[in-house]
């Protein structure tokens, strides 16, 4: 079988990774590689824990042309970074002498970039190696092996990466709309298939939004997870992290400024000294952002500490609920910062009042003799008297209730 697709592609990225012409003679040797397609892939524990991962492969020549010699067993190269390809990617094996085994066995890197950098959710190669593919997809696949931008057809019938051994379980569906990360010099970047990622970088002038201040070379770490919803479908585009739309990041900044965030309430008026917004800020910061963030401790405490201030805003309510919330200051103010009425205390309050009320019922007993004299002789003074015995009975209803008065959770001193 003859190579369709020039010198473009996976045939110039084969010859340069294999390096050892003489890794066709034999597939154990242990300082050959070579590149095998993938078949199938092992992800359950049905054959035992040590299988999940490994993948059985044809190997391809040097050229790019299918063997068709099958390479079964291949594990993980990596136990500590495991990348699980798909179905018809591309992977790098080698052999190499293992204690565990009757004296080597294959292992398989990362799947192998086929389309460069605008291929980040699939790098497939099915033709020729795949004889059922659409003729619309072979004419796209084949045109991607010679330098153009792999772009699928939104046909009925698509390719299948899942592993033919576990259909009834697969899960994986290409997304065509899913875009990679346009790096800047010095980047190190790490990213999914699904559009979540981590890029090491720094600030470069000019080329992004969070480059306004600084110098050139100041770090920032970006985690990402799922890119902003409302970016076109053209996929193979690489774009770079939106703060505001981008599903849920965390942004550990040293000298930039995050010019296109703002919080959800930023009118800080109950500071004196309104604090600096997250588009304005030049010193390290960490913002977190999502459609809800939650911070938990399932055994110990949440502590949250500000050298200046910790500011809570909220454009609804701020509900705190617990058996116990204390507050310790030396100037509390409610309702606004420049509140100057003084909080009564409530003990001190209820006692004064039942001081008061004593004495009104002292004044109302005595109100109750009053006698007016009538032709020389007394007799109570009806109106007084009532009046009296009606207060009386006020007064000392408001005294037997009025400790009601005084709050059972909140306390003041």
């Amino acid at each position: 079988m003859s190579n369709p697709y020039g010198k473009f592609g996976f045939p110039a990225m084969t010859n340069n990774a294999l390096g050892n012409k003489s890794s066709d003679k034999s597939n154990k040797s242990s300082t050959d590689s070579f590149i095998v397609r993938v078949i199938s892939i092992n992800l359950t524990t049905n054959e035992g824990f040590t299988q999940v991962g490994v993948i059985n492969g044809e190997r391809i020549s040097s050229k790019g042309i299918p063997t068709g010699k099958i390479i079964t067993n291949i594990f993980p190269a990596d136990p500590y970074r495991k990348i699980i390809p798909l179905v018809n990617e591309f992977v790098k094996v080698s052999y190499i002498i293992a204690p565990n085994t009757t004296g080597g066995q294959f292992v398989y890197s990362s799947p192998l970039s086929l389309y460069g950098i605008a291929s980040i959710n699939v790098n497939p190669s099915p033709t020729p190696l795949n004889n059922n593919t659409p003729d619309s997809q072979t004419v796209d696949y084949a045109q991607s092996f010679n330098g153009a931008v792999n772009i699928v057809p939104n046909t009925d019938t698509e390719l299948n990466y899942n592993s033919p051994n576990q259909l009834e379980n697969s899960t994986f569906i290409e997304r065509s709309n899913i875009h990679p990360l346009l790096p800047f010099e010095g980047d190190v970047l790490y990213e999914s298939r699904w559009g979540s990622s981590i890029r090491f970088g720094s600030t470069v002038k000019s080329k992004n939004p969070w480059s306004k201040s600084g110098i050139n070379g100041d770090p920032i770490t970006i985690i990402r997870n799922g890119q902003n919803p409302n970016s076109n479908d053209f996929g193979a585009e690489p774009i770079i992290e939106d703060i505001k739309q981008d599903l849920a990041s965390i942004y550990l900044t040293s000298t930039q400024q995050l010019e296109n965030f703002s919080l959800a309430n930023e009118n800080f008026i109950s500071y004196t000294t309104p604090p600096i917004t997250p588009a304005f800020y030049s010193n390290p910061q960490v913002n977190i952002n999502s459609s809800r963030v939650i911070l938990n401790a399932n055994s110990d405490s949440v502590l949250i500490s500000g050298e200046k201030s910790v500011g809570l805003s909220s454009n609804n309510s701020i509900n705190i609920e617990a058996k116990q919330i204390y507050f310790d200051g030396v100037d509390i103010r409610l309702g606004r910062k420049n509140a100057s009425q003084a909080v009564l205390k409530g003990n001190d309050t209820v006692e004064y009042l039942k001081m008061i009320l004593n004495e009104l019922k002292n004044i109302t007993e005595a109100l109750k003799i009053i006698q007016d004299w009538p032709a020389g002789a007394p007799v109570p003074n009806s109106v007084i008297l009532t009046v009296a015995n009606s207060s009386q009975k006020v007064f000392e209803d408001i005294y037997n209730n009025i400790d009601s008065i005084k709050s059972n959770f909140v306390k003041t001193i």
